[in-house]
Parts: structure tokens; sequence; C-alpha cells
């Protein structure tokens, strides 16, 4: 297994895995492939907002990360949101969403790390668990997100 970040050549793979993670109970919005094309974009073309991770098993795509980077006033540091995070079912269960994770924070140790998920996706809790995450007990709220 091999983590890298996104390039251009990875489109293809990465939306296919976007319209079935935003079609899952794991996410409560089904996105478009206008976002799908708006996230991946983000991600390759250099905005200092987003990254893409690629998760690669014998150089296939088997899945993928995207973060989002912003500023925590509510930790006084950079924050970054593991916006999503998708692993093709049969690579589910081998360590691989693990080794992501420690990917990250490895190569963000200076960030606060936040990500969201659905409380009845148990497999996706328990890894967050694994990895030092906890839940915050606020709720959040949204506007302008048409």
């Amino acid at each position: 297994m091999h983590i890298r970040r996104m390039v251009p050549d990875d489109k293809n793979a990465v939306l296919e895995m976007m319209r079935v993670f935003y079609r899952s109970p794991a996410v409560l919005s089904d996105g478009s492939e206008e976002i799908f094309r708006a996230d991946f974009g983000a991600c390759v073309q250099g905005s200092p907002f987003a990254e893409g991770l690629i998760i690669e098993e014998d150089g296939r795509a088997v899945g993928y990360s995207m973060l989002a980077k912003s500023f925590s006033t509510e930790f006084g540091r950079p924050c970054l949101w593991i916006e999503d995070v998708y692993i093709l079912p049969e690579f589910r269960g081998h360590g691989f969403g693990s080794k992501l994770l420690e990917y990250i924070a490895t190569s963000y140790p200076e960030y606060v790390q936040r990500l969201e998920a659905e409380p009845e996706n148990a497999p996706a809790m328990a890894l967050y668990r694994k990895s030092g995450f906890h839940e915050l007990k606020y709720t959040e709220l949204i506007r302008n997100d048409k």
C-alpha cells in the first residue's frame, strides 16, 4: 500500500469513487458532478485550501481522501478537515484507513485535525476513535450550502 498526492491522471478513478461515496449513508448530501469536478480540480490545481490523497495497492487507486485547510480560532492554529475518506469495499478491514490516518497525522502534526462521520457508520467511528479522534459535543450549523 502506498499513499500519494492526487494528480490529474487520477480524475476518472476519483470521480467514480466520489459518486459511490456520496450516494452512501456515510454522507448526508448526494453531491453533484459539478461539485465532484470542482473538488477534484481544487485538489490537483494547487489550491492552498485543498489537497487530495490517493491510496494505492499494486499501482491501482483503491481509495482517496480530500483535505481542506483552514485556521481554527478555537484552537489558535491551522486546522485540517479530513473531508472524504473512501476505500473500495474489497479493501476495507485491511488497515488501509488506519494507515491513511497515520499518514495524515504525521504529515500535518501542527494542524488540529477534524472530520465528520455519521454515528450509524460503526466501522468508520471505530477507526476514527482507534486513530485518536474523539467526539465534540456540539451541533454544526450551515448556510449558503446551495
